[in-house]
Order: C-alpha cells, then structure tokens, then sequence
C-alpha cells in the first residue's frame, strides 16, 4: 500500500490473519508447541480459582521476584501489556505535553502509539547497520523541549547503550527501554532494561516469554519511580480505600503470571538459548548466498533473537516465493514509522531517515524460535538458494 493511500478499516482484522498466518509448514507461529503441556499449567491455575485472586494476586507477587532475579534489577511492576509499560514510565517521569522524546521510527506502532498518548511528541533519529537506533543522530535532534530518550532494542539485540546513556546524562535527559524483544538481552554483563531510568517489557503471544493473552512488566532501581508505578497501574490506590491520585487500570492479571511463571521455571532458558542456537546456524548457512546481507554480530552483545532479520536482494519477490513455498517468511516492517499516515502531523517525508527507509525495502524475517528444527532451517536456507539460482 502506498503511504498516501487511505487503509480501509477493519473490525476485528485478527481472526483470518491469525487463520492465514497458521497455513506454512515452517512457521513464525509456535504457540501450540510451546504450550503443548497445558495441562500442568491447567493443574496452576486451580489455585487461582480457588483463592479469587484475580487480580494483582499472590502469583503476580512471585512474577515480579522472579523477574527482578532475570535483570538483576531492585524493583519490578507487573502492568497490562507492553504498550501501557512504555506510557506509564513516561507518566512516571512527568513526560507530558510540550515534551519530545527521541525514538527511532524503525519499530512496531506501540513503541510511538505509547508517546503520542502521554501527551508528548516523537522525534525520529535514523537507526544504524544494527539496526537500532544511531547514537550518533541523536544529538542533533535534540531541541528544549527534549525530555526523554526511547531506545528499542529491535528484534532482541542491544543497543549502544553506553553512548547513549553518556548522550542524555550530558543533556539531562531520561533513558525510558523498549525492551520488549529483548528479555535476558546483555550488553557485557548488563541486561538489557537496565541501563535507564526504566525498562519496559511485553509479554504477548509473540514475545520470547509469553502468556495466553496480553501482559507486560517495568524493571527499575528507583524506589521512587517503583512506588509511582505501583499507584498509576491500579488507579492510584495505596490500598482498598484511599486513593492519592486518580491514575490508571493496568494490572497484570494473575491468570498471566501463573503462566509467566510457569514458562520462567521450566522452559526460558531453553528457549532463549535454542534461539541463538538457530540464529547461528542461519548465520552460518545464509552467509555463503551473495544474494542476502547477514548482520555482523557484536560479540560483547547477547542478542535474543525476537526476531531473526537479515536484508534480501529483491526482498519482496523472496517472501512472495517462500510464502508460496510454505516459508512463512515477513517483512518487519514496509513502511517506516515516519511515513505513516499517524505521523502525517509530524511532517516527516521520504527521504528523511535514509536508512530506514532502506531497511523497509530489504529486511526479512525467517522463524527462528525454538521448535523449528535444524532440517527445517537447512529447507529455508535451500529454498532461499532456489530462489536466487
């Protein structure tokens, strides 16, 4: 679709995608064998109904503890999704109207959706080769009103966070995380949510850790911002009956920390090392075809592999051709945020983030999760070959 086209609206455009993106036989979609021992998760959540604590219950508790094990982090709080994650740490820091804050416009809609609604505006600075955000744009867009600096770590690598930090430390400026593809994501030791003020997460269907619906945490180290967060998530209520703000409803459900839980103690670790595992041998067997850009891997970085990407000669006739060949390879994403119709106000055009706009006409996304097996990677890889022969 062109950018000045008007899309049609779509009740509920979910169900026949969810029926057509199940069709391939090597496929993104592994919900059903990762959550194929329902039944001891089935066995979790009796106690949920026998206690009634639907709500930020004993479970979520236990969730948030698990969590700030992961990160290393002091302090977790459990909210509704990843979007409401990013907008209420803004809300936490007083981003508001009149304030920027730096983001890149290669990412999901959320990241910028999350902005918008807290009152702020987004400013685009163009992404480098890695695909995140370029440090080295970031000062130039810097104005007065500059309040915030959104990085994402895209597709589960890090960002530079270092210059990055180094950059609104020496503007006065917060770090806000999108780390929504990058749980157990590490720049040297570090993970990832926790170089800034706050980190945000998301745990829906597709997240490496996922739950059977919609979730999301923020990990920080500032008492401060926890005790805010914890009053924004659920309505401002230090407890049943006193209320010292009027704020927000975003708690994460107990039903979906049972189940966090349960993927955290049994299968987090496989799963993020069976994603590397497969990367790897993508990488390996990818790079031999002059046809298709493998990224460089920066071995100080542990990337999680959210998404496995890399950029195709004739990108759209590859995913056309694999999609017929039950490959269910994507395009994350065609059209750059700032080219939007939703940015029409910001008055970005073409040509602005150059590198974007090159990354939207070539990257492709292959399965990369842990159920595909390494014949199937050996097919995708072979019918990538096909292709360009």
């Amino acid at each position: 679709m062109a950018t000045n086209e008007k899309p049609t609206l779509v009740h509920n455009f979910l169900p026949e995608h969810y029926k057509k993106e199940n069709a391939p036989k090597i496929n993104h979609n592994y919900l059903r064998d990762q959550f194929s021992d329902y039944p001891k998760i089935f066995e979790k959540i009796k106690t949920l109904i026998e206690n009634g604590d639907f709500t930020l219950g004993k479970a979520v508790d236990e969730f948030e503890a698990k969590i700030c094990g992961l990160t290393r982090s002091k302090y977790t709080v459990g909210v509704g999704n990843g979007t409401d994650a990013i907008f209420l740490s803004l809300k936490a820091l007083g981003v508001g109207p009149g304030d920027e804050v730096i983001t890149t416009p290669y990412t999901f809609f959320a990241t910028v959706g999350a902005i918008v609604t807290a009152g702020a505006k987004p400013v685009f600075v163009d992404v480098g080769e890695d695909y995140n955000l370029d440090p080295s744009k970031i000062e130039a867009a810097l104005t007065p009103r500059s309040k915030a600096i959104l990085p994402v770590h895209w597709a589960g690598l890090p960002c530079n966070m270092d210059l990055i930090c180094k950059i609104a430390k020496k503007h006065s400026l917060y770090v806000v995380e999108d780390a929504c593809h990058s749980l157990l994501g590490r720049q040297g030791d570090q993970f990832t949510g926790t170089f800034g003020e706050l980190g945000c997460f998301s745990l829906h269907p597709l997240k490496n850790l996922n739950v059977w619906g919609d979730g999301g945490f923020i990990v920080t180290n500032s008492k401060e911002l926890h005790d805010k967060l914890v009053l924004l998530r659920n309505h401002g209520l230090v407890n049943r009956d006193h209320c010292v703000m009027y704020a927000y409803n975003s708690r994460l459900d107990t039903l979906q920390a049972i189940v966090a839980n349960h993927l955290i103690d049994e299968k987090l670790e496989h799963l993020t090392e069976n994603r590397i595992r497969n990367a790897k041998l993508f990488d390996e067997l990818l790079s031999s075809i002059p046809q298709i850009t493998v990224p460089k891997r920066d071995p100080q970085k542990k990337h999680v592999y959210h998404l496995y990407i890399v950029r195709a000669q004739t990108r759209n006739e590859l995913q056309q051709y694999l999609v017929a060949n039950d490959v269910d390879a994507k395009i994350h994403y065609p059209i750059p945020l700032h080219l939007q119709p939703a940015s029409a106000p910001y008055g970005y055009k073409r040509g602005d983030f150059p590198v974007v706009e090159r990354l939207c006409e070539e990257v492709i996304s292959f399965p990369v999760h842990e159920y595909i097996t390494k014949d199937q990677i050996h097919t995708v890889v072979e019918k990538v070959r096909n292709f360009y022969q």
